[in-house]
């Protein structure tokens, strides 16, 4: 499955618990379509202590989310934009953004 977003871009939530929320995606699984976005879908995990020394307790990470319902926003008109692509004159395939024409 391909995604239509990539690790580091900036998106927003379109639908959830989250939505509106924005975020940077700090990785993603195209098998399964699922990405992890910075402070979104924050769940709790009840840690033991495995070494000596390291404290237990509950721990608030990031959970991965679907990868459609986060869409791309872009970086020149700060709105959440659908992709398009183009080949610039030297033939290599660029994004851009389909409401102000920005490359991303």
């Amino acid at each position: 499955m391909k995604l239509h977003v990539r690790t580091g871009d900036t998106v927003v939530v379109l639908s959830g618990k989250d939505v509106g929320k924005e975020g940077k995606i700090l990785a993603s699984d195209p098998s399964t379509g699922m990405v992890l976005v910075e402070g979104i879908n924050i769940v709790s995990r009840h840690q033991k202590p495995r070494r000596q020394g390291e404290t237990g307790g509950i721990i608030e990470r990031e959970g991965y989310i679907r990868a459609s319902k986060v869409m791309r926003v872009c970086p020149k008109c700060n709105k959440p934009t659908r992709l398009a692509h183009r080949f610039d004159d030297d033939g290599v395939k660029t994004r851009m953004c389909k409401k102000c024409g920005a490359d991303i």
